[in-house]
């Protein structure tokens, strides 16, 4: 948890409810989570279902996980400190999306539980939707596909502390939904999160 450092401060409070919120985007805001291992797809269908989204009429944005890494957090690393503050403070740019009535989908290797559990419940505490979506990949396909070449420099010492090499990665044991990209086309993945967020009432 981030100390409060700063004093003197008082929340205010807007005039805008969160069903006019609704009745002006058309739709429920909330975030998507989600988490995987490197290379398991988690942009790919991101950027997919965020098209679909889009061409439905529907208000969605993407954040993902190298692109935020150029500038909010670009003066974070990767050590678990590092880590655990880059999901703090997605979790909460995240929140503000939901509480704005977007659907955000946020693509984040995110791999301790901890970190997903406390923007799940930075979400839940504002009575937001949040749905975790662990992209599951054995890590052999992965590796296989390895579209930035990571997994190689990991695996040769070039990249020490990498996430399914010489880092743990924690699966998800209570996500919503979970899509095998080993099995799993692009198109099903976006079908399946699509029937989701109906059946939840973000969409429906």
């Amino acid at each position: 948890m981030a100390e409060q450092k700063a004093t003197n401060i008082h929340w205010h409070e807007g005039a805008v409810t969160r069903e006019e919120r609704k009745a002006n985007m058309g739709h429920d805001g909330a975030s998507l989570w989600f988490t995987g291992l490197s290379g398991s797809g988690k942009s790919t269908i991101a950027v997919a279902l965020e098209q679909v989204l889009l061409q439905r009429g529907k208000h969605a944005y993407r954040l993902d996980g190298d692109n935020i890494r150029f500038g909010l957090n670009k003066n974070l690393g990767f050590s678990a400190e590092d880590r655990a503050e880059n999901i703090r403070r997605i979790g909460e740019v995240t929140k503000l999306f939901a509480d704005a009535g977007v659907i955000c989908l946020n693509s984040f290797i995110s791999p301790y539980a901890a970190d997903r559990d406390a923007a799940r419940k930075l979400h839940e505490d504002g009575g937001l939707k949040f749905v975790e979506v662990y992209v599951k990949c054995p890590l052999e396909v992965a590796e296989e596909r390895d579209p930035k070449g990571l997994y190689k420099k990991a695996r040769a010492g070039e990249i020490k502390g990498f996430t399914g090499i010489d880092d743990p990665y924690e699966e998800p044991t209570n996500a919503e939904l979970v899509i095998d990209t080993s099995t799993c086309s692009i198109e099903e993945a976006v079908q399946v999160l699509l029937d989701h967020l109906d059946s939840v009432g973000v969409t429906a």
